[in-house]
């Protein structure tokens, strides 16, 4: 398991190494996890900082803070989203029920309406994910294509307006520079090391699969670190089960489940590195520190991760019952997955009815969405919704963009009683909230382990 974790980890620091200006410093992404970080980081080295962070570590709200660090464009365009699909579609979808899937299978199977709302999100995420990817290659051209020409291009309108502050960040964040060759060389290097290796781990996955996932991860890896960077939600699973599908129906009858959950994995894991290498990023961005190092200390966590991983794997497995569905440790999602495989090698065919039509229909929304808003006047674009936005609460809920929303009325009003001291305090605030969440996770796990439930549980259900 660590050898397998080994062989499909590091090619994804590589993935989108070329592209760390773009998506940090010119598309100007918050990547909310990252930006909490550095600005804790930066507390720190003030007079106040350690008063502060002591202060700011008390709050648990994890996506109010990101709905604070994020745009107001970003987080009405998840509400916009959350009200599109489960105020609208989901309820509508859902009177279908036993017409267009059957009214026996469990809510989380793909042949339910949990696949509706799978497939329709990913394809919001792919048309945008690639309507950007192709965009951001025509302009990297047409810079290349001007500089070997010796034309100056010149700069946009508002670079004059850049910040001291962000003047000094973006030259750190450039002046270590990383030969992008280094990174087409490491990748191809890498996955040719892949392409030998997994097929003699699972003779299921043929080398010529691991050669179409390799092909692309970089893609997906750019769809995916740019709706990070927007909304702070990874969808590399998302992208896993898709890739899971596509695998497993090329399989066949014979290979198909094991071919699936083998491409699944390594589709899966190139890109959430690469979505976690840009996070670090823009930490360093933001407090000043070098790219390379960076870089470095991502590849030896990737190490102690891909050790401590399965070892961590193996103790549970071997202390738990593992995978009993009528015992504590139930994994549901082991069987989620090799359901998933199954379907897949039946076939699409066996995907609800209408599911494909109305997943293109959402590829193509994004797409013209997006063409919208590059074509219209500048003064429009900001009321234009943000489809990778958008895509987020189809699957992981409305509750999410209900409180990312709140943490924009939060910024609203705070800017409207008090704008200098907002802009001053509200990243420290929204860093609070995020980093005091995810530092209480680790005692609740503990908790967890320890089988102690909590005193008191809260739960809201429809009147009657």
């Amino acid at each position: 398991m660590a050898g397998f974790l080994l062989a499909i980890s590091f090619v994804g620091l590589l993935n989108l190494l070329p592209l760390r200006k773009a998506l940090v410093i010119d598309y100007k992404l918050t990547y909310p996890s990252g930006t909490a970080t550095a600005v804790l980081i930066n507390g720190f080295h003030t007079p106040q900082g350690e008063k502060n962070a002591k202060f700011f570590f008390d709050f648990s709200l994890t996506y109010v803070g990101a709905g604070m660090i994020c745009s107001h464009l970003v987080n009405l365009s998840t509400l916009f989203g959350a009200v599109l699909s489960w105020g609208i579609m989901w309820p509508l979808i859902s009177k279908q029920k036993g017409i267009w899937y059957p009214a026996n299978v469990p809510e989380s199977s793909m042949t339910s309406l949990f696949g509706y709302k799978s497939f329709m999100c990913v394809a919001l995420i792919m048309g945008d994910g690639l309507y950007h990817f192709i965009k951001l290659t025509g302009i990297t051209a047409k810079s290349l294509h001007a500089q070997y020409n010796r034309k100056h291009v010149k700069r946009a309108a508002n670079e004059d307006t850049v910040s001291f502050d962000d003047l000094q960040r973006n030259e750190v964040f450039t002046r270590e520079y990383i030969p992008n060759w280094l990174a087409y060389a490491g990748y191809a290097s890498l996955s040719i090391i892949a392409v030998i290796v997994i097929p003699i781990m699972f003779q299921q996955a043929k080398w010529y699969y691991v050669v179409v996932a390799y092909v692309l991860a970089p893609v997906l890896g750019f769809s995916n670190a740019y709706g990070t960077g927007l909304t702070d939600m990874s969808m590399s699973y998302n992208y896993g089960k898709i890739a899971l599908f596509i695998f497993a129906a090329w399989g066949g009858k014979d290979d198909g489940v094991i071919a699936g959950l083998v491409g699944c994995a390594i589709v899966k894991q190139l890109v959430q590195v690469s979505a976690d290498l840009m996070h670090d990023y823009k930490t360093g961005h933001l407090t000043l520190t070098s790219p390379r190092s960076l870089l470095v200390g991502q590849a030896i966590g990737t190490v102690m991760g891909c050790i401590i991983a399965p070892s961590t794997f193996l103790l549970f497995y071997k202390a738990f019952d593992i995978g009993n569905p009528d015992g504590y440790w139930k994994a549901p999602y082991a069987l989620i997955y090799r359901n998933m495989a199954i379907l897949g090698v039946e076939g699409f065919s066996a995907l609800p009815k209408r599911c494909l039509e109305l997943s293109a229909s959402c590829f193509a929304f994004s797409v013209l969405v997006n063409l919208v808003r590059d074509f219209s006047p500048q003064k429009y674009r900001k009321y234009v919704p943000l489809p990778m936005a958008m895509a987020v609460p189809f699957l992981v809920g409305a509750n999410f963009a209900i409180d990312m929303c709140v943490g924009s009325l939060v910024v609203f009003s705070w800017h409207k009683m008090k704008k200098k001291k907002a802009k001053l305090l509200v990243p420290a605030v929204a860093s609070g909230f995020i980093c005091g969440d995810g530092i209480w996770m680790f005692p609740s796990s503990l908790l967890s382990l320890a089988k102690v439930n909590p005193p008191i549980c809260m739960k809201f259900t429809p009147g009657s």
